[in-house]
């Protein structure tokens, strides 16, 4: 056999040429290869980041519902007259802004409250309540706002229920010690209307 050239398939090929075409396949071969393990690379890589995101997601979905939950307690001891429950709804710097006037801190909310309410432990069962609807909550990490109606219904002549006002509430939300606390709240006034800044 001729040293500079080899048979096959009935065709000569020159051995420079031969080894630059298996140079060139095995190149193919590779850059097929890395295209081929470059989206299973990819994919074992966005469990990772889909995992923080729901993650994320969950705990917005959390707190949403804990907030829900803290708006609606809030008219619901309010209601039973149980004051001292109501103010612990409240940060330590908390503040609530309304009709009454306005009290910064538990204790402080807890005070104004038993003075406009008084400070018996119940009041008559029923007689009254809060009727909260239309919660728009936006949380940022450990603070959030929320913006809700409230209806006040009392007990009418007829014994029946009668619409006594109607308003809204702006919060500022914050997470104290691992739970959603009220930081400010402006209750308003729609009907008949007022401003809470009347009260100040």
């Amino acid at each position: 056999m001729d040293r500079h050239a080899i048979e096959k398939g009935g065709a000569h090929m020159n051995i420079s040429e031969l080894f630059k075409r298996r140079r060139v396949a095995r190149v193919a071969c590779l850059v097929l290869t890395g295209a081929l393990l470059a989206p299973a690379a990819m994919q074992a890589q966005r469990p990772a980041r889909s995992d923080r995101s729901s993650a994320v997601r969950i705990q917005r979905l959390e707190d949403i519902e804990e907030i829900g939950i803290l708006l609606t307690d809030y008219g619901r001891f309010l209601d039973a007259h149980d004051l001292k429950a109501y103010s612990q709804l409240f940060a330590e710097d908390g503040e609530w802004v309304g009709g009454f006037g306005r009290a910064k801190g538990p204790a402080a909310i807890q005070a104004l409250m038993e003075k406009n309410l008084g400070v018996t432990s119940k009041s008559k069962p029923g007689s009254t309540y809060h009727l909260l609807t239309n919660f728009v909550i936006d949380v940022q990490g450990n603070t959030a706002t929320a913006w809700s109606r409230w209806t006040f219904v009392v007990t009418g002549a007829d014994n029946r229920p009668a619409m006594l006002y109607g308003g809204h509430y702006d919060d500022i939300l914050v997470r104290e010690r691992g739970h959603w606390k009220f930081q400010r709240r402006v209750a308003a006034n729609d009907i008949p209307h007022s401003d809470p800044a009347e009260a100040e």
